[in-house]
């Protein structure tokens, strides 16, 4: 169960999707000077070195990140993401990707907090070591972010972006996202969660959407980006989605004007495509 590297996918298709979504999470959350915080349950090693041996093994960042970088004909909406990125690679060349925790990072202010959780030994340390010098804001702990994620809610801000995004490597994965998520709305309904899942040929994630939509949030959108078909063997990700409970009540019209030009960036011969649900009141 530890054997899952984020490093191999660092600033794939599913990177940008989550991390898109993301930002505009935190952006949002900041319109307001009350302090939020952020809970990564999956937290993985932090950032990427896109020219190391993990990440060029399969250089799925070359059909993600890599063709938006440095793109002319970014949507507005897109910018606040690649200026983002653009922090950790100041001079133009696309040498690092950012996961979850340090992209959430460029959004904290001295007030927000963030709280990562990681089981893998080698992710766990190199979390620490990018956020050792800013142990007031941010605590890193080897935990089961499954488990961990009950004690913080509700948060003593009463604001907060919770990710979670295991590997779904093991079949248990599909059924505790689904338990960790009733748990964490029970707990604190005014929370916004932000669900990532794979688009899978495999039972478990095919019906995962749906078992998520069956916990009966009162606001939800769900976003899905498929990159290609659905592979004929049955094997591999095609494609990527976003369950998010409390979603700003903006997010479905920046998606809206987003998503048919990512799908077209990011789809594999004209195979492109993306799904849009949402209710908000």
């Amino acid at each position: 169960m530890l054997s899952y590297r984020h490093a191999f996918h660092a600033g794939n298709h599913a990177d940008v999707l989550k991390h898109f979504v993301l930002i505009e999470l935190l952006r949002y959350f900041n319109r307001k000077e009350k302090p939020w915080w952020y809970v990564d349950t999956h937290a993985g090693a932090g950032c990427y070195a896109l020219d190391s041996e993990q990440a060029g093994k399969n250089a799925e960042f070359a059909g993600g990140i890599g063709r938006l970088w440095q793109r002319d004909d970014l949507p507005d909406a897109m910018r606040p993401y690649l200026d983002a990125l653009a922090q950790f690679n100041p001079h133009g060349r696309l040498t690092f990707y950012p996961g979850s925790p340090a992209l959430a990072m460029t959004q904290l202010r001295e007030q927000d907090r963030m709280r990562l959780f990681e089981l893998h030994p080698a992710d766990v340390a190199l979390l620490g070591q990018t956020f050792a010098r800013d142990v007031q804001r941010v605590q890193v702990r080897k935990a089961d972010g499954f488990t961990a994620l009950r004690g913080l809610l509700p948060p003593p801000s009463r604001r907060v972006v919770v990710l979670i995004d295991p590997p779904y490597e093991v079949k248990e994965d599909y059924r505790r996202v689904v338990d960790t998520l009733a748990d964490a709305i029970k707990r604190f309904p005014a929370g916004t969660y932000a669900v990532w899942y794979p688009l899978l040929a495999r039972t478990e994630a095919r019906q995962l959407p749906e078992r998520l939509a069956a916990l009966g949030a009162e606001n939800w959108l769900d976003v899905r980006l498929a990159v290609k078909k659905p592979p004929r063997d049955g094997f591999g990700m095609f494609g990527s989605g976003l369950y998010v409970v409390n979603p700003p009540w903006v997010l479905p019209q920046t998606l809206e004007a987003v998503m048919p030009w990512l799908a077209g960036v990011l789809g594999e011969d004209g195979e492109g495509r993306f799904d849009l649900e949402h209710h908000i009141e």
